[in-house]
């Protein structure tokens, strides 16, 4: 049993990892519904916080219906990291977690992010003191290492949990690799296997496949999987991981009406919550993987990604239901 803190967070929990315009409130009830353990939210500037920027304050909007949650904040200036630590606990999340994986460019050149990999004292320093600022338990994201060379994650990781990190969730890629090439889960496998760690080591990084989180819980041993791109316009993906490992089979994939459902409610749910235009912007990236695998979809995806009024939306939605309402998936029109 994985426990984060005093959390109890089940065997082999699946995570929703923090991502960029993706794991907002909208997408975050939608993961919970469909079996997510623990969400995260969108990572968070700590100076964006401090400065009261209106984006990043938005970002701290929890529900509690998504519990439990955690926040994700980066930046690499203790006093900053610090200062928005009182921010984010106002928003009573159930755990605080540090980015010390993100590899974009703008973050990384700040020293933040997966920049913070190239100074693991610095890491390790800005860790103990976020943990001593807060009553909620800290967890940290990251990465292998900067590149290949300098891979020193088990070291790394005995030294986060030892200034009093609950958790660790490790991407099996260094910055060097950004999002390409296969994710290496062995060094993950190494710093659950290294008798020291009695915190859990959760693996992120191609967990795609219901078979491939088995894979991790089995082969490698780890407690549990952070989800990220496969779930992206598919919440399903939770569900279907779990069905899987109950039964050792899969589960029948989501209709169409169970499709244009789920796009319908994420896209009303993102408008109440950001207004329309950002909802409507910003849920565009999902609709690829909700209607994945239909034949002959193009002009009604052109036209979800296209349409700027909520009402064309919904209106594609509905056509979309009526010409294709009944579409076996695995076969063909």
């Amino acid at each position: 049993m994985a426990k984060i803190g005093n959390i109890d967070v089940g065997d082999f929990p699946l995570l929703l990892a923090p991502m960029e315009d993706v794991s907002d409130p909208p997408f975050r009830a939608l993961c919970k519904e469909q079996g997510a353990d623990v969400v995260y939210t969108e990572f968070i500037s700590s100076e964006g916080l401090i400065r009261d920027a209106a984006k990043s304050v938005m970002k701290l909007d929890i529900y509690e219906k998504e519990r439990p949650v955690g926040i994700q904040i980066f930046g690499a200036n203790l006093d900053s990291m610090l200062r928005s630590i009182e921010i984010v606990e106002a928003s009573k999340p159930d755990i605080i977690d540090i980015n010390f994986g993100c590899p974009v460019k703008k973050v990384v050149s700040k020293g933040a992010g997966a920049g913070i990999l190239k100074d693991i004292d610095l890491m390790v320093s800005l860790t103990k003191a976020m943990v001593a600022h807060t009553h909620l338990p800290v967890t940290v994201k990251t990465r292998l290492g900067w590149d290949h060379d300098s891979i020193r994650i088990v070291e790394v990781a005995e030294r986060l949990q030892d200034v009093g990190a609950k958790a660790i969730a490790i991407h099996g890629r260094t910055r060097a690799q950004m999002y390409k090439g296969d994710a290496d889960w062995k060094p993950i496998a190494e710093v659950k296997n290294n008798q020291r760690m009695h915190i859990p080591v959760f693996g992120n990084g191609d967990v795609n496949t219901p078979e491939r989180a088995m894979m991790m819980r089995d082969e490698y041993g780890l407690d549990g999987a952070m989800i990220g791109r496969a779930c992206i316009g598919y919440p399903w993906f939770f569900k279907e991981v779990k069905h899987y490992f109950a039964t050792g089979t899969a589960l029948a994939p989501p209709t169409i009406q169970e499709r244009v459902e789920a796009a319908r409610r994420h896209l009303q749910m993102a408008i109440d919550w950001k207004g329309e235009v950002l909802g409507v912007f910003e849920t565009r990236r999902h609709y690829t993987n909700y209607f994945k695998g239909i034949p002959h979809f193009k002009e009604y995806r052109t036209k979800m990604v296209t349409s700027d009024a909520p009402a064309d939306v919904f209106a594609t939605f509905d056509e979309v239901l009526a010409t294709f309402g009944n579409y076996q998936f695995g076969s063909s029109l």
